[in-house]
Formats: C-alpha cells, structure tokens, sequence
C-alpha cells in the first residue's frame, strides 16, 4: 500500500472515530459505516477499541464454510483439497444457442424499487440471475435475507427454503459478496442461506459459453483481497485455465467508478492481462460502463437500494453514466457475441452494448 493509500486509510478512521464520539453510533451503526468507508474488519474492531467499545466476537461453533484455523491460510493458491471454490457447471448448450441471464446489483432491499426491478427481471424470464452484492440490508441477517431476496427471486434459488414457495430445481441465482452482507462479522447468513459452490465466498460457475468467476472484494476475505493474495492467485489460475468463449469477473467493490464511493483501488487487479474480458461490479448505486485496459468495466447497483449521486473524481475511460432510475442489465450471449442492455424498471433501455 502507498503512503497516500494509507493516508486516506487514517483520514476514514479518524473520521469513523469522530463520527462515533459525537454522535454516539451503537456498535452496529459503527460497523455499517466503517464498512460503507471501505475498511476492512480488523481496522474497524480497532477503532471500535479506541472509542471505548468491544469488538465484534464469534459466537457459536466456527462456520462450516469458515475455514479452520489449521487451514486458514494456505501459502500456495488452494488448487486442489476440500476448500478449493469450485465450479457449478451445467450440460453444455448448443452453439449457436443464445444464453441470456439478469444482472443485479445493490437490490436486497424490501420496497417498491426492489419489487419492481424483479418484475422486471421476471418478465425477461432469464436463464439465471447474477448479482453484484449487498444482497441483504441493512446488516446482513439471517432474519431479513428471505423477506428481502426470496419474495422476489425464490423461483431462481436452488435449494430453496425459505418461506416464498418452491425455489428453483436446480441453482440459477448466483451471487457475490457485498459489504452489507458481511456486517455479522462473518457472511454466515448469505452463505447458509445461497449455499454457493466451493467455499462460498469466491466461486466459479459455467454456463454455455460463458464462465463467470465470482470474487469477494470485502476487505478482511480469508483468503485476502491483493492480486497476489490466494484469492488473486486462485483467480489467475482459474482464468488461465478456462476454456469458455467469454471470461467475466464478477464482484461487489468496482475497481473504478465515477460514482459517490469512487474507484475501489485495491481491487484493480490485472484483469485483462488475466484473460477477463468484462469485469461487472456495484457498489456505486449507478449505471456506469467504462472502457480502459483493454477491457470493459460496468458498474450496475441500482437493484433496489437508495440511487446515488456522480462523485468528484470520474474514472478515466467512462463512456457513459446513468443515475436516474433503478434498473437491471439484459445479458445475451453465445459463442460469438456477449451483449447486453442496461434497462429501468419502467422499461427505459438505456444502453445496448457489445462486446
């Protein structure tokens, strides 16, 4: 990390801290904004120490999906034994055959945008749903995911048991971690809820033409959140050895982004250089595409929470940037083209796009 990285690293805590002491924040109040200033865990229990208040402890038995301490970290990529992520992959499809999925961002949240950007997205009846993070605010628990995911995507959720009917016969809604979704201090709700592939935070799955590599962008991941962590490695290998037409990132904090968070810059990892050929991110409530590296880079998280207003510094390479409504992404792909269009609830088609 640079010294203006870290300089801004302080500047976030210092204003967490005096946030907390002159607002009297409750503890969990703390950890939401701490982890909406982009610090990792161990910063925030820190911080929580100097203003006098106890840290976040694990309760109960470790996580079935958490790894153990004899396992915890590896020092080579994990690329093979029982906490390897694995791939969730399906009969392969025909050619020419066109495969479309929904992409949403920044939506678990119950009311009137929520519901109608799944109308929507119902209405497409897509193969699969993706999803960018922050599947369930405002804190992540196991007594809110089902009203503010299953309502209104039950019928895509493999495994389903929640209380919105049958779910889905097989998985087909995929999602990554958002830093909502790690307010518990653990993601155990998302994890026992969705039951990804592998060890659930980071994942890839195959569909047709198209593999997607799920990645958890949450400072304080295991398995960290550096291009040379496990995780970065895992991610370069996994590419590496992808054989599909289509390669795409997916993940919550938005290497860059010209919206109210800005650029999340310990996620720019070489993604092109890789093999990636669209990364796909939220954070940012806003409809963003951006064109640098050699590759594309769009920002979708205007699923359902609160819409966000352009920040101060826009991302070099932006082609174009829409806040006005919340809407999801139409994605259409096969062998030889992967195109999409960014549409609003109220059925405005914003951008069409190929890649």
């Amino acid at each position: 990390m640079s010294d203006s990285d870290n300089d801004i690293v302080q500047e976030r805590v210092a204003r967490l801290i005096e946030a907390a002491l002159n607002e009297r924040l409750a503890r969990g109040e703390f950890v939401r904004r701490g982890l909406g200033l982009g610090l990792g865990l161990p910063l925030i229990s820190a911080a929580l120490g100097a203003c006098g208040m106890e840290p976040p402890r694990p309760t109960g038995e470790v996580s079935r999906w958490q790894p153990t301490p004899a396992l915890a970290v590896p020092t080579a990529p994990p690329l093979s034994g029982s906490f390897q992520p694995a791939s969730a992959t399906a009969a392969p499809l025909a050619a020419q055959a066109d495969l479309r999925f929904a992409v949403i961002g920044d939506y678990g949240m119950v009311g009137p945008p929520a519901a109608a950007v799944a109308a929507l997205v119902a209405g497409w009846t897509p193969d699969f749903v993706l999803t960018l993070g922050d599947n369930n605010y405002p804190d992540g628990l196991a007594a809110t995911i089902d009203a503010n995911v299953g309502q209104y995507y039950a019928g895509f959720i493999g495994n389903y048991q929640g209380a919105y009917g049958p779910g889905a016969a097989e998985a087909r809604f995929f999602p990554v971690l958002g830093n909502h979704d790690w307010v518990p201090g653990y993601p155990e709700p998302y994890l026992s809820y969705f039951n990804p592939p592998g060890n659930g935070r980071y994942y890839t799955v195959e569909r047709g033409p198209v593999a997607l590599f799920c990645l958890d962008s949450m400072p304080g991941e295991p398995d960290g959140i550096a291009a040379d962590s496990i995780q970065g490695r895992w991610l370069e290998a996994a590419l590496g050895a992808s054989t599909a037409a289509w390669k795409v990132v997916v993940l919550h904090h938005a290497p860059f982004s010209s919206g109210h968070h800005g650029s999340s810059a310990w996620m720019q990892w070489p993604f092109a250089q890789w093999g990636a050929r669209l990364v796909l991110a939220g954070h940012d409530h806003t409809y963003e595409r951006i064109e640098r590296d050699g590759i594309v880079y769009v920002v979708n998280g205007l699923g359902g929470g609160a819409r966000y207003a352009p920040g101060f510094n826009p991302a070099e390479g932006s082609r174009i940037f829409f806040n006005a409504d919340h809407g999801a992404l139409l994605v259409t792909v096969n062998q030889q083209r992967l195109g999409w269009e960014f549409v609003t609830q109220a059925g405005q088609v914003v951008e069409s796009f190929e890649l």
